[in-house]
This record gives structure tokens, C-alpha cells and sequence, in this order.
């Protein structure tokens, strides 16, 4: 076995890459809740300017990555990789913008885990010195998604209690080998992991078991519990899901749930009725982007898990009555390097 791999499913990376630089873009609704004065740049119109909400994505997709590179001095020519991905057919977003930002680019499809699947595989690029600086870059949009997973917008159809609202936001993250905080040490992939469910509006339940699951198998190949960690962080189980995954961990022996957040449940408010929480590529990406990482840069906390939740579900599968998949793979952020 590889002396940096611990374990089944987790590497400690031999030189820990740091986080540069990060940009958060998010939509008017996402503004308007209680994360709004974090994020760099807040839409007023969900169509940004453009013809086509596909179109709009994209520009975010773009405009996130553009100023993560301007912000840390840098130039779209100084990337070595773009990581990135979204949630529609073919990620198209994540292409287009691509096509654009003129970057060598590894296209990523993890759902709503694409976010800590790309900051892994950059990191690992990075650690094992194929690349000094990786651009991450994950978006997702209401309107987009809303169309191509479930329902047309005109035909306002109920939404029940477990429903999740898609947001409209994108993120981007400039890794780097810099000695600079915060560090990523530690990856953990996940697994896929199918409990049977099959109903597209209660995804928390698709993505907590295999939330859960990377969860403990992080503690167990690194031999830490939850007390290692300030913070544990899941990407859009929603308020059921985070109920759901907690209970899990609980029947293997862990209790998190005095340090458990997901950004699902944070991003927007009570009075904003969206239901079991948030969900989509860019809920973990602009909630971690804009909220968490400045947290930790000014001293609340030091050490975090960081997971990205995912249902690998697609139109075609659900129609010919497949159950939905969920992935999770965590990252470890860290203010010291280790």
C-alpha cells in the first residue's frame, strides 16, 4: 500500500496544497437570506444579462473564475488545470465556460458532490507536484436544474415538505503550492452508496447513507472521531437528510450532531419557505466559499470536514424506475499544515 493512504478510502497529501483564492456568486433569492453580505457578488436579474438561464450559469461559471484568478494576481495563462463541473446534461456549463476561459480543463460529473470531487483531484495534482496552480469551479442554477430534473417553472406544481430549492450560485477555488492557510490535508473518496430511494424531491434521503458512510469511513482510516474536527460539513442533505445522517452515524457509534452543518440548511431562511433546505453544485461551493473559509481565517475555527453531497440521478434513470444513487466524498481544511 501507498505510505500516504490510511486506510480504504483516505490519503494524507505529502504536501498539503493551500486555498489561494476563492469567489462566490449567487442569486438574488441566495442574497436575500442571511448568508447575503458574504458572497463577492449578488444577481438581481437570475437571467445575468443574457437570453437563456443555461446562458446565465455559464456566465457565472465564468465570472466566479475569472475573479478567483484576479484575486489572487494571478492570470487565466498561469492555471495549470481547470477541475470543475455542474449539474446539467453533458456539463455543458462547466464546457462552455471552459471554451472561454482557455485552460486545460478536466470536466467533472459528481452531482452535488462536484465541488470536494474537484478540490480533491486538484489537490492530489498539486500534492503529488504535477501542477502549482488548480482552478475548482462548481455552479448550479434553480431555473436550470428545476427544468431539466423535474417540472417546467410555468407549470407551478406543488412542492412537498422534503423538497429541496436548487441554488443559484457558483464558486470557484484556486488551489496552489504556496505555504499559505487554509491547507487541504486529508481526502476521502466516497462510495457509491443506494439505499433505494426513488422520489426526486426527497434527495436528503438519496445522500445521507452515503454521506454517513464516508463519514465513518474517514474516522476509521484516520483513526480520529468527531472531536478532531470544529466543524463537520455536508453539502445539501437538507434539514431531513441531516436528520437522517446523524441517526446513521449514531447506530455505528459516532454523535456529530453537536458539530454537524450542512450548507442546505444555512443558506437561506425560515421565512424564505424553501422547504427541507437547499441543494445543488453551488450550495456547498458559495456556503463554504463565503461563510465557512472566513470563519476559519478569522480564528473560529482551525480544523473542518468538509463533504460534498451528491445523487446521481438523471432523467432517463428515473423514468425507467431506477433508485438514486447518492456520493460523498470529504476533504479536510485545515489552518495548520500538518
Amino acid at each position: 500500500m501507498s505510505k500516504h493512504r490510511l486506510g480504504g478510502q483516505t490519503i494524507k497529501l505529502k504536501n498539503p496544497p493551500c486555498i489561494l483564492s476563492r469567489a462566490t456568486i449567487v442569486g438574488k433569492k441566495e442574497g436575500e437570506g442571511p448568508l447575503g453580505e458574504f458572497f463577492d457578488m449578488v444577481l438581481q436579474d437570475d437571467y445575468f444579462g443574457e437570453n437563456s438561464w443555461e446562458k446565465a450559469e455559464c456566465r457565472m461559471y465564468q465570472e466566479a473564475a475569472r475573479l478567483a484568478i484576479s484575486k489572487a494576481g494571478k492570470q487565466a495563462q498561469d492555471i495549470n488545470y481547470l477541475f470543475g463541473g455542474d449539474l446539467l446534461n453533458q456539463i455543458i456549463t462547466a464546457n462552455y465556460a471552459a471554451r472561454s476561459l482557455s485552460i486545460p480543463f478536466f470536466g467533472l460529473y459528481g452531482a452535488c458532490s462536484t465541488l470536494t470531487e474537484s478540490m480533491s483531484l486538484a489537490s492530489i495534482a498539486i500534492s503529488g507536484e504535477y501542477a502549482d496552480l488548480a482552478l475548482c469551479v462548481t455552479s448550479s442554477h434553480f431555473c436550470t436544474a428545476e427544468r431539466q430534473y423535474r417540472y417546467p417553472l410555468e407549470m407551478g406544481n406543488q412542492r412537498p415538505p422534503t423538497a429541496q430549492w436548487t441554488v443559484t450560485g457558483a464558486g470557484a477555488f484556486l488551489l496552489s503550492n504556496d505555504d499559505k492557510s487554509p491547507y487541504i490535508t486529508y481526502i476521502t473518496t466516497g462510495k457509491v452508496i443506494d439505499y433505494g430511494i426513488t422520489d426526486t424531491n426527497n434527495m436528503g434521503a438519496a445522500m445521507a447513507p452515503a454521506a454517513a458512510a464516508s463519514i465513518k469511513a474517514h474516522f476509521e482510516d484516520t483513526r480520529q472521531g468527531p472531536d478532531a474536527y470544529d466543524l463537520i460539513v455536508t453539502g445539501d442533505l437538507g434539514s431531513f437528510g441531516r436528520e437522517l445522517a446523524i441517526d446513521l452515524l449514531k447506530k455505528d457509534g459516532y454523535d456529530i450532531s453537536d458539530r454537524l452543518i450542512d450548507c442546505g440548511c444555512e443558506i437561506y431562511s425560515r421565512e424564505q419557505d424553501v422547504h427541507a433546505g437547499a441543494s445543488g453544485c453551488g450550495c456547498s461551493a458559495v456556503v463554504f466559499g463565503a461563510y465557512i473559509l472566513k470563519n476559519m481565517e478569522e480564528g473560529r475555527y482551525k480544523r473542518i470536514l468538509l463533504l460534498s453531497t451528491g445523487a446521481l440521478l438523471s432523467t432517463t434513470s428515473i423514468q425507467q424506475g431506477e433508485s438514486i444513487p447518492g456520493i460523498a466524498h470529504g476533504i479536510v481544511i485545515d489552518m495548520d499544515r500538518g
